[in-house]
């Protein structure tokens, strides 16, 4: 009896042990099952994903005689998310005209800089503007001086960046920043500090673009591309390999409308900022820009516009050429933006002095470059 005993205990124990597992093993066919429905369902979602774009972008169409066909270009807007911001929704339902607006990062560090920047949009009439204040001196230096400003929570992760952080780590932080003024469906021109305005630049803007933006360029070939031919003698007749190059745009001056593919830009640029802190935010911003998709990557679909850069001018573009060149130095651009020279307090009020004084030496002093001939 007592074996007995013995033989059904054990083999219940048995039992339990093929229970626990073959549990185990539904529960890990049930994760099996999960994930391959989650691949039907996105591969699913990718399938005809072009087709229907078009479907929920308009009717269909046939294509018409040669030269008369264009893609579409100028993506929906998103439909604004209130709940995302409510006190930002509030702020921007005030400063903002057409739903657009210039919005700059400014902690102490550039206060010096940060009054002559809006000095001159004040001059010019611009009304449509906002500081987003890294620190509590930058939020009582811009009440002081009526100037539109907004303060973020104390208790975001990003506001120890924001009072401590050096321009790089302050040129990163704008990505994640601007996302929620996407969200509330707003068009921003997003601006560094060292930004002279001369023009009001919402005269200038097409709107036709997922991403505006200033270029790095000093002339048509950089500014806008160009063929450029690399030559490797070892290969013979096939000697000549064509490139196609162009200038960066500039991370510090562009116009990003409130569009999906404009949010995922800046997604993406924050993404790889937080897992490369060594990497610079304009040439993370450039290469999602402008990647195409291939083996392993999907390129982003957003369009993109050049300014016009004697009217959006960086400063190799006036310190190397325009000054130099009286027909050229006549006219007069929307912006300058110093992003090419360091000195940036002294060319912003030399530039002033230029453009807004009419002293025609106040950049002469000036090297082209960076460095001072002694």
């Amino acid at each position: 009896v007592l074996s007995s005993k013995c033989e059904s205990s054990h083999r219940l124990n048995e039992l339990k042990a093929e229970y626990a597992a073959e549990l185990e093993k539904n529960e890990e066919l049930r994760r099996q099952v999960k994930e391959l429905t989650e691949k039907v369902r996105l591969a699913e979602q990718k399938k005809d994903h072009a087709q229907k774009q078009v479907e929920a972008l308009g009717k269909w169409s046939k294509a018409g005689p040669s030269g008369t066909v264009k893609g579409l270009r100028t993506n929906p807007t998103v439909i604004p998310d209130e709940p995302v911001n409510p006190r930002l929704a509030v702020i921007l339902e005030a400063v903002a005209v057409g739903r657009e607006l210039i919005v700059a990062l400014a902690n102490w560090n550039v206060k010096e800089s940060l009054e002559i920047w809006f000095t001159n949009i004040k001059r010019v009439g611009i009304t449509n503007y906002l500081v987003v204040a890294l620190d509590d001196k930058i939020t009582e230096f811009c009440k002081s001086n009526n100037v539109p400003v907004y303060t973020r929570d104390a208790n975001d992760g990003t506001a120890s960046i924001g009072r401590t952080g050096n321009n790089h780590a302050v040129s990163g932080l704008k990505f994640l920043i601007l996302r929620e003024f996407l969200q509330l469906g707003y068009s921003v021109l997003l601006s560094d500090i060292d930004i002279v305005y001369l023009q009001n630049p919402f005269d200038y803007l097409y709107r036709d673009s997922d991403v505006e933006s200033m270029t790095d360029g000093h002339d048509n070939m950089t500014a806008y591309g160009f063929d450029d031919v690399f030559d490797e003698p070892a290969m013979g007749w096939a000697r000549y390999a064509h490139t196609m190059r162009i200038w960066v745009y500039n991370s510090g001056f562009f116009y990003i409308r409130p569009t999906i593919p404009s949010i995922e830009l800046l997604d993406r640029v924050a993404g790889r900022l937080a897992k490369e802190p060594k990497s610079w935010d304009q040439a993370v911003f450039n290469e999602e820009l402008f990647f195409p998709s291939h083996l392993g990557y999907e390129g982003l679909h957003a369009a993109r516009r050049t300014m016009d850069f004697y009217l959006f001018m960086n400063s190799k573009v006036l310190f190397k050429t325009v000054r130099k060149d009286d027909r050229l130095s006549k006219l007069k651009p929307v912006i300058v933006h110093v992003n090419y020279h360091p000195n940036k307090l002294q060319r912003m009020k030399a530039v002033v002095e230029f453009y807004v004084d009419g002293n025609r030496d106040a950049l002469k002093p000036f090297p082209d470059g960076s460095e001072w001939e002694w």
